[in-house]
């Protein structure tokens, strides 16, 4: 079974740092593509950045750009997203999620999601 394990979300002032990890297991992990997705409370849920674990293409949301890097170890199957300069705005429940169909941020390609991190920035 493919299975995704979000974790490291926690409390952060507001200008931090924080870095998630995304451990996949269940598939062959050079032929998908690794989406974060964050929702806030009365939000919908919302494409951050995606990686191509093939070829390591990225796309980022304009919110995110210059601030989030996203990064994948395939040796230790494990997707990275480095957050840094947060702000509160960037407080929502984070999600890695896995998709066969390239990289996309638009959460329908989406066919296998891990459990959420809670990210919360304080100002």
């Amino acid at each position: 079974d493919v299975q995704l394990q979000a974790s490291g979300g926690g409390l952060v002032q507001a200008g931090g740092s924080l870095r998630l990890s995304c451990a996949a297991s269940g598939f062959t992990f050079d032929d998908v593509g690794i989406g974060w997705f964050r929702q806030a409370p009365g939000q919908e849920r919302e494409g951050v950045s995606a990686i191509s674990l093939s070829d390591g293409n990225t796309v980022y949301a304009d919110s995110v750009k210059g601030r989030f890097t996203i990064s994948s170890d395939n040796a230790k199957n494990t997707v990275y997203l480095q957050m840094n300069s947060l702000k509160p705005e960037d407080t929502a429940v984070y999600y890695c999620a896995a998709t066969r169909v390239g990289i996309t941020l638009l959460a329908p390609w989406y066919s296998y999601w891990g459990q959420g991190t809670q990210v919360t920035v304080s100002s």
